[in-house]
């Protein structure tokens, strides 16, 4: 009796063991649902196959973040530096200073503050007589594109806020609220639905009378206004901006900007390389590291709420937190037709030839592969992010009919398949967030020529990619791919050069060349006497 008894247990533990089994395989390609979202335990670190927890790590990021936060309120704020290796990039002293003054600022002047209140009446005026050093400034976000682009302008509208001393407040009318904590303790961020400008955000375009641009060409004011300026400029920073617009970046206007209480800015750049033309001795001070601004101001500003930062912690510790190594394949398509397999001979071609990813055997030639591996084995976990389902399916198709040359395990997953971009759809911008952290968390990456996808998860994970070169006349570029000399992002959509001057333009070349990706892009270096 007692030995049926022992071989129906064994027998419903086996079968409740392949059951949990066939379960996680059939969520393999989904973001997973294995825990309630806030029951978020630490990621597993694989060793010799046995399961160690990460040591606690530095949860401030070397001083980036203010420990005044509850944790619970924002778990991917102080749980980052366990999913990922200490950065070799430490923030400056002044860079720290510069962001708890900003932090005192904006709890004295954010929303709901008496500064904040007569501020706003000043917005009832059309023009001002004279400023006070008393008031508070202010810049406001309006959210532009899809959310690559939308990160990489908010951390722009972030630096020039920091150096400007204004108080930067975004527009919460789409989806913001449900991908990023709030950044600053004691206040939020977000520009009060009351506004008195509310309604006119989104009318505000390169044409609109109050914008700095318009007006400057109309000479409704000029270099010389001192006496009575505007409550408040739009800046028009968008790819199609004019040659006025473009004036924003010299030092002359910045002098009138200044003057101006109110700013609203809409922008779908990452246009801090051109702020060097106005600021560079400030910014030297804050960045000796000339590459490392979007990687620093991102992990401080960008964290993910507790909803997104469930999606990473699952997918995470189910998929890519045993493996030995982790290669990220960002792939972004911008022509689609003809274009499945020869982006995927570009793939294999790039990993394979720069050694991220080992040669698959054709099956006949296994045993002796395996002959030749005297070497235990290790797993290799590659994570896909792309709309399309084919590129992980057929990676994953390469090394499950043929084994790897060097006798590895390789897994291949892909979080998400949602086919078409969904700009203003919370759950869809909630995933993309997510999977951009997620590669931000991997060893090495991968990512598609001008894609601000890409951009974001590399200066997140302070990782310098692989840029798959862009396809031309429908031929795999040769070389496939080549590696990124700096890790930030390309500015797509520059001035000219001699925007502000040629002489001012001298004074930042040796560290604002082109981007590797798009020579009519420019990107920050560090020139060589920084390295």
């Amino acid at each position: 009796m007692r030995y049926r008894t022992m071989k129906s247990f064994r027998t419903f533990i086996t079968c409740s063991f392949v059951l949990c089994f066939v379960l996680l395989l059939a969520f393999s390609n989904n973001f997973t649902c294995i825990r309630q979202p806030l029951d978020l335990d630490p990621p597993y670190l694989a060793t010799n196959g046995s399961k160690n927890f990460q040591k606690p790590r530095d949860k401030l990021l070397g001083g980036l973040l203010d420990a005044e936060f509850d944790e619970t309120s924002c778990l991917s704020r102080y749980q980052s530096s366990l999913y990922r290796k200490p950065s070799r990039y430490k923030p400056s002293r002044y860079l720290i200073s510069k962001l708890r003054s900003y932090e005192t600022l904006h709890k004295r002047c954010g929303p709901g503050t008496e500064a904040y209140k007569r501020s706003v009446k000043l917005l009832d005026q059309e023009e001002l007589a004279s400023s006070s050093d008393e008031l508070c400034q202010y810049i406001v976000w309006v959210p532009l594109a899809g959310l690559g682009n939308r990160i990489l302008s908010l951390v722009s509208v972030f630096l020039y806020a920091l150096l400007t001393d204004r108080v930067m407040l975004v527009d919460q009318r789409n989806d913001i609220s449900d991908l990023f904590c709030e950044p600053f303790p004691g206040t939020s961020w977000l520009l009060p639905l009351d506004f008195p400008l509310t309604n006119q955000l989104d009318r505000f375009h390169w044409h609109s009378p109050r914008s700095y641009g318009n007006m400057l060409k109309h000479h409704v004011i000029n270099y010389s206004t001192t006496e009575r300026f505007p409550s408040y400029f739009y800046l028009h920073l968008v790819y199609n901006y004019g040659a006025y617009d473009q004036m924003f970046f010299c030092e002359g206007d910045q002098s009138l900007i200044k003057k101006v209480p109110w700013l609203i800015v809409k922008s779908d750049n990452y246009f801090i390389p051109f702020l060097w033309l106005s600021f560079q001795t400030r910014l030297i001070k804050l960045f000796p590291q000339k590459e490392t601004i979007f990687h620093h101001l991102a992990r401080y500003l960008i964290n993910p709420t507790n909803q997104v930062w469930g999606l990473v912690n699952r997918f995470y510790n189910a998929y890519l937190s045993r493996a030995d190594e982790r290669l990220g394949i960002q792939v972004r398509v911008f022509h689609r037709a003809k274009s499945l397999k020869l982006v995927m001979d570009q793939i294999v071609s790039c990993t394979q030839g720069e050694k991220l990813l080992p040669e698959a055997e054709a099956a006949q030639e296994e045993s002796q592969v395996m002959m030749n591996v005297s070497k235990t084995p290790k797993l290799k976990a590659v994570l896909v992010t792309s709309l399309n389902p084919d590129y992980s399916n057929n990676l994953k198709s390469l090394y499950w009919e043929g084994l790897s040359s060097t006798g590895d395990v390789i897994g291949v997953y892909q979080p998400s398949q949602e086919m078409h971009q969904l700009r203003n759809n919370k759950l869809h911008n909630q995933k993309a967030l997510a999977e951009m952290y997620l590669l931000s968390l991997t060893d090495n990456i991968v990512t598609s020529a001008w894609s601000t996808f890409g951009y974001v998860a590399q200066g997140l994970g302070g990782l310098k990619p692989w840029i798959l070169y862009k396809p031309v006349n429908y031929t795999t570029p040769d070389p496939p791919c080549g590696r990124a000399m700096s890790m930030e992002p390309c500015f797509h959509s520059p001035p000219p050069f001699n925007v502000c001057g040629t002489e001012t333009w001298k004074r930042i070349v040796p560290f604002v060349k082109p981007c590797e990706d798009r020579v009519s892009g420019v990107k920050l270096f560090d020139s060589p006497e920084d390295l």
